[in-house]
């Protein structure tokens, strides 16, 4: 039996620094070792930083233990409720489930005991920790009931086996080895799925693009702007075989929705990613230079009008990306599917488009792109948007040790032309499709070819520009004229009041409002106001200051600084 009444002595008394070396001596036996280091467990360290014994003993003795840190589960105690498979030494044969449910659950861990009965996370983190310790089959050492359900589910989705395929497995692993300790039904195993964190919601659409079937529609069964049915529609060819496919109705188009919420609350529970989350704030240079959206003037102007959000350093900024692309693999067949993905620019710039820390947050269906109706499939995205300005979401940062009132802000989008007109609502074709020149572009109709020709670049030279007299060249006309200016929050407004708010393709959109083809539902969001098109603005800053950034950086290394 493992002693621990020591950790309640003082720090400054010889029986808890006798105590910690008592720690040490087991940690280092039986804990996991990297040379001759281990992870401090210390109030400050958290488990999150690898140390020397005399160093770690340095700070055990003066910070302490981290608070509720009782079952030492990286450092050998092998009565650990969170001990899966009794060898903490043989890391490489065996999932790390125990690390995911201590990263995951670690707040209920915690300060679990402070509220009468069990919350709903601490009744999901003790049947996570009771199916953790139950073994896979007796004797067995390197798979828990947990971790094994996990591998499964993950051949599964990889391998494109159907759930009843999946069921049929399961009951011949079962029948073939009896003391198999696993689930036998795939509705089962869903649910232990779902209790991690790892799921996603369906949401059926219409066929048409028109709305979807959820809150107060959600048992709707058609379309109630183009009377599309929910459902697909089989030929009657026999009665018999109809009757069975209308017992299971199968959605024509169905969005999965990522919830966004649950993965930002697990970012700030886990001890390696909650530091980075404070980056732009407290480890980001601030000599002048452009090397994070946190440099930029759009990142700046926002904080200056919203002070309430930018004094909470671990508020989220993030940035939304989509594009259309075929899942199929083949260029014979036409089929754009539309991932709508978030990047949390909160991080330093070698992290921020990280595979790993960029959410999928909707799949939009095909066949075909989605075009100005790519707004009714945002909605459960903007729901999650205004709550989280608006009153924000409860979190518990694991490197402080509490909790506070999470918020986030989307502040840019970064997509292609095409695309940026389905977000926008700015019509990229035409007579006014260039968004920097607006109502100024310069257009004219080639009649013979049948497209639009736009020849006011030269507006943007300098005044004395040789380029500017040079009518040959051109269109036959000097250019005089001074830059367009950039369009302000209250002319689009001005331009956007006349618009209806409505979703989808119907015939209420065909009018067109000038440059106009929408109103976009990123307006929606009660901050949209003071941060629109200022990408323009960023875009001239990004320019200017890459190129100083790229020519200053030449000039140092080839030491020609002071001659240029």
């Amino acid at each position: 039996m493992i002693k621990k009444d020591w950790m309640d002595l003082p720090p400054h008394s010889q029986g808890y620094k006798d105590g910690v070396n008592y720690f040490l001596d087991i940690a280092f036996t039986k804990g996991m070792v990297e040379g001759d280091h281990i992870v401090c467990p210390c109030a400050l360290c958290c488990n999150d930083s690898w140390e020397k014994r005399a160093i770690v003993y340095d700070h055990l003795c003066s910070k302490g233990f981290i608070k509720g840190y009782t079952e030492w589960i990286y450092h050998g105690d092998d009565k650990s409720l969170m001990d899966v498979d009794g060898d903490t030494n043989d890391d490489t044969s065996s999932d790390d489930i125990d690390g995911l449910l201590f990263e995951t659950f670690r707040d209920v861990a915690e300060v679990g005991g402070v509220h009468e009965g069990p919350n709903e996370d601490a009744k999901k983190f003790y049947k996570l920790v009771d199916d953790a310790n139950q073994e896979l089959y007796p004797g067995c050492k390197k798979f828990s009931t947990l971790s094994f359900t996990i591998r499964m589910y993950l051949l599964k989705c990889i391998h494109g086996w159907s759930n009843a395929s999946f069921t049929a497995l399961l009951e011949l692993l079962k029948e073939a080895m009896p003391d198999l300790n696993i689930l036998v039904s795939f509705n089962k195993t869903k649910s232990m799925i779902k209790d991690l964190g790892l799921d996603y919601k369906k949401i059926d659409a219409c066929p048409n693009n028109c709305m979807l079937f959820w809150k107060e529609h959600k048992k709707d069964d058609s379309c109630h702007h183009c009377g599309a049915s929910r459902w697909i529609e089989y030929p009657e060819v026999d009665k018999d075989l109809e009757e069975s496919k209308k017992a299971h109705k199968v959605p024509a188009k169905v969005l999965r929705h990522f919830p966004l919420i649950p993965r930002l609350k697990r970012l700030f529970m886990c001890s390696k990613t909650t530091g980075t989350l404070r980056w732009h704030a407290e480890e980001r240079s601030r000599d002048g230079r452009l090397r994070h959206p946190a440099d930029g003037q759009a990142w700046k102007e926002f904080d200056t009008k919203h002070q309430d959000f930018s004094l909470e350093t671990r508020n989220i900024r993030l940035g939304l990306a989509s594009d259309g692309f075929n899942p199929f693999r083949t260029m014979s067949l036409s089929h754009s599917t539309w991932p709508v993905v978030l990047t949390i620019y909160n991080y330093p710039p070698s992290l921020c488009l990280k595979p790993e820390n960029c959410l999928m947050s909707l799949l939009i269906p095909g066949p075909r792109s989605p075009g100005n109706a790519i707004d009714v499939y945002m909605q459960p995205l903007i729901e999650e948007l205004k709550i989280l300005w608006d009153v924000g979401v409860e979190t518990y940062d694991i490197s402080r040790n509490q909790s506070f009132q999470m918020r986030a802000a989307l502040l840019w989008t970064v997509n292609d032309f095409p695309a940026y007109a389905m977000l926008s609502g700015w019509s990229t074709k035409g007579k006014f499709a260039c968004p920097t020149c607006n109502h100024e572009t310069s257009s004219t109709y080639l009649k013979h070819s049948r497209k639009m020709c736009y020849m006011g670049h030269r507006v943007f030279l300098d005044s004395n520009h040789v380029w500017r007299s040079n009518a040959i060249s051109f269109d036959g006309k000097p250019e005089y004229r001074s830059p367009p200016s950039l369009l302000d929050t209250k002319r689009i407004l001005k331009d956007l009041q006349d618009i209806p708010d409505v979703l989808g393709e119907k015939k209420e959109m065909k009018k067109r409002f000038g440059p106009w083809k929408k109103k976009s539902i990123f307006w929606q969001l009660p901050y949209w106001k003071d941060n629109s098109l200022r990408h323009n603005l960023d875009v001239m800053h990004i320019e200017k200051n890459i190129c100083d950034n790229i020519i200053g950086t030449l000039l140092e290394i080839e030491g020609k600084k002071n001659n240029y």
